[in-house]
C-alpha cells in the first residue's frame, strides 16, 4: 500500500466510523432528537454498524485498521511495517476529528437546544430535591457524545477494563481466517469485527463506555474542547489518558499473544 492509500483509506474510514458512532450517541442523548433515550442497545449496535461501514469503505484501500490499537497489534504480529505505523496513527486521528465535526454539524440545532436548557446544563439535584454541587458532573453535559467516561472513576480498574476489552477486539481481528489456510476472511472480516464490537459493548462496555480505540476518544475530545458550544462544560482531560493508554497496551498484548499462541 502506498502512503496515499494509507492516508486516504484511514482518514475516510475513521471519519465515517466516528460520524456514525458519535451520531448514535448524539441521537440517544440530545433533546429534540427522535431517538432520545433509545438506550444502550441502540448505542452498541450503532457503534457496531459504524465499524462495519468504516471498515468496508477502507478495507480495499488501506486495510481498514481505523484504530491505533489494531495498527500496533498488526505491527507486532508482523502484518504491518513499523515504518507505516506513524502514518496510520496520524491519519486515524485526523479522520476521527473530521468525524466528530460532522456529528456536530449534523446535530447542530439539537446541540444548541440541549445546551441552552437549564434543566440539562444545571447541577444535579439530590434526593431531597436540592441542588447538590458536590454531585455536579466534572465533565460537560454532552461530552459523552464525543468521548468516553467511567461510571466509577477508579484509574486502575478503568485502565484494566480498557486493556481487557481491547485484547478481545484485536485478538479477534488477528485470528480471522486461521481456519481458512491463513488467507483471512476478506470483506466478511468487516462483519465479524463489527459483531465483535457489539459483543464487547454489551458485555464489557458498562464500566467505561468501551473506547477500545485511542483516536475514537482523543480525536473527538479535542474537537469537543475546540467547538463553540454554549455551556458545554469541561472535556475531562484528567481521564483522557486512560482510553488512549489502555487500548494501546491491549493492542500490544494481543499482538504478543497471537505470536505466542497462534503464529
Amino acid at each position: 500500500m502506498s502512503s496515499s492509500d494509507i492516508f486516504i483509506g484511514e482518514t475516510i474510514g475513521t471519519a465515517v466510523l466516528i460520524l456514525l458512532g458519535g451520531g448514535v450517541c448524539a441521537a440517544v442523548t440530545l433533546k429534540r432528537s427522535k431517538a432520545q433515550n433509545a438506550g444502550w442497545l441502540a448505542i452498541t449496535f450503532g457503534w457496531g454498524f459504524a465499524v462495519l461501514t468504516g471498515a468496508y469503505l477502507a478495507g480495499g484501500v488501506s486495510g481498514a485498521h481505523l484504530n491505533p490499537a489494531v495498527t500496533i497489534g498488526l505491527a507486532i504480529e508482523g502484518g504491518t511495517k513499523w515504518s507505516d505505523v506513524p502514518l496510520y496513527l496520524g491519519s486515524q486521528l485526523f479522520g476521527a476529528m473530521i468525524g466528530a465535526v460532522l456529528v456536530w454539524l449534523t446535530y447542530y440545532g439539537q446541540f444548541r437546544a440541549h445546551l441552552t436548557d437549564p434543566e440539562t446544563v444545571g447541577a444535579h439535584s439530590g434526593e431531597d430535591g436540592m441542588v447538590d454541587q458536590a454531585s455536579a458532573p466534572k465533565a460537560g453535559p454532552v461530552l459523552g457524545i464525543f468521548s468516553t467516561g467511567p461510571e466509577i472513576r477508579h484509574a486502575v480498574q478503568n485502565l484494566v477494563t480498557e486493556i481487557i476489552a481491547t485484547v478481545v477486539l484485536v485478538l479477534a481481528i488477528l485470528t480471522q481466517g486461521l481456519n481458512n489456510e491463513g488467507n483471512g476472511l476478506g470483506t466478511l472480516g468487516a462483519l465479524v469485527t463489527a459483531l465483535v464490537v457489539v459483543g464487547i459493548g454489551l458485555s464489557l462496555g458498562g464500566p467505561t463506555g468501551y473506547a477500545i480505540n485511542p483516536v475514537r476518544d482523543l480525536g473527538p475530545r479535542i474537537v469537543h474542547a475546540l467547538l463553540p458550544l454554549p455551556n458545554k462544560g469541561g472535556s475531562d482531560w484528567g481521564y483522557a489518558w486512560i482510553p488512549v493508554a489502555g487500548p494501546l497496551i491491549g493492542g500490544a498484548i494481543a499482538g504478543g499473544l497471537y505470536n505466542v499462541a497462534f503464529a
